[in-house]
């Protein structure tokens, strides 16, 4: 189909012009594999208090039930590589870790626009309709990176390529124009388990699956209420998700730096006081994370992990300031706050 192939070969050179690393194109039902892995995942109970992951798992487990009249799937990388090297400071423990997607502005939003400007140039060009999707739709979309030829999933369960390493966002343009597709990418892990060993925690009970609940990510964003104390002394200094796995693979050698200077780190959130942040109050924490995905979680859950860290460094400075947060409206931070202070008493 030779207008089809040409509208691919514009479509992949527009997509690289809006800044993305990469654009290829599967099918909605190219991933067959996604219902039972799935369903294995939420029957173990690997996706924790995240409810809206089973109950959206009919549309999760195929894309082509979320929107049956699509034809072909865009997908898309951009790079958010970091200019710095997000590990070091896990050596500083009165300053906080936060993972590098969230040092700066919300890529969601960034995304997203971008998204729709390749959809509105596909439009114009090829006609159809479009749907765009980044992150927070039901949508397999490390899968469908994968079955386009992006890259593979790798033993950390995160899309990998050997052209871009592993820092990068995915989102995906749904289309009813029938495009030419891309041949699926296979696995280049071989015997590595750079990114296994790296986890704090010990998150993965087995090479290419994820225990959510175990895992700092999922501790420090999605899990509500206090963190079980087996696992608080295992947070190190993490206050806003976790890059081990990520930071340690050894793909990124052929890392693309970010084409957006909105993923570049601010200064006051590369490594950032500890003894600073546990005295945000709401409107101090939203005013300061104005724009950024951290917002999400409000002041108290965040709060709740810069105790946890201040909990974790042995630094004894710090005990007056746990000690101050001990009668905090919040039950939760009351409860991080007494932890921290009786672990550096």
């Amino acid at each position: 189909m030779k207008n089809g192939s040409e509208l691919k070969a514009r479509l992949v050179e527009q997509a690289l012009v809006e800044g993305f690393v990469a654009c290829r194109v599967c099918r909605p039902w190219d991933v067959p594999q996604v219902p039972e892995r799935l369903e294995a995942f939420l029957q173990a109970g690997y996706h924790g208090q995240m409810g809206w992951m089973a109950e959206r798992s009919h549309w999760r487990g195929d894309p082509s039930v979320l929107w049956p009249e699509a034809r072909s799937v865009i997908m898309l990388a951009e790079s958010y590589t970091p200019e710095h090297d997000p590990t070091e400071v896990l050596s500083y423990p009165e300053l906080g870790a936060i993972s590098v997607y969230a040092q700066n502005k919300d890529y969601h939003d960034l995304v997203k626009k971008r998204l729709k400007r390749l959809a509105r140039w596909l439009i114009a060009e090829g006609g159809g309709e479009v749907k765009v999707f980044v992150d927070t739709a039901p949508v397999p979309e490390k899968s469908l990176g994968e079955a386009a030829g992006l890259g593979w999933q790798g033993k950390h369960t995160n899309l990998v390529s050997q052209d871009w390493g592993n820092w990068a966002f995915l989102g995906s343009v749904f289309t009813t124009l029938d495009l030419p597709t891309d041949v699926a990418e296979v696995d280049h892990c071989g015997s590595c388990r750079a990114c296994l060993n790296a986890c704090p925690t010990n998150a993965f009970p087995a090479p290419y699956q994820l225990d959510a609940r175990r895992c700092i990510s999922y501790l420090t964003i999605e899990h509500k209420g206090p963190v079980d104390e087996e696992l608080r002394g295992l947070l190190g200094n993490r206050i806003y998700g976790c890059d081990d796995c990520l930071a340690a693979c050894p793909w990124n050698k052929f890392a693309v730096a970010a084409s957006d200077i909105r993923y570049a780190a601010r200064e006051e959130l590369k490594a950032p006081s500890l003894a600073e942040l546990a005295m945000l109050d709401d409107t101090a924490f939203r005013a300061m994370f104005s724009g950024s995905p951290i917002k999400r979680i409000g002041r108290d859950r965040f709060v709740r992990n810069v105790l946890y860290a201040i909990g974790n460094s042995g630094v004894p400075a710090l005990l007056p300031v746990a000690q101050t947060l001990t009668d905090d409206p919040d039950p939760t931070v009351t409860d991080a706050a007494r932890w921290a202070a009786s672990r550096l008493s």
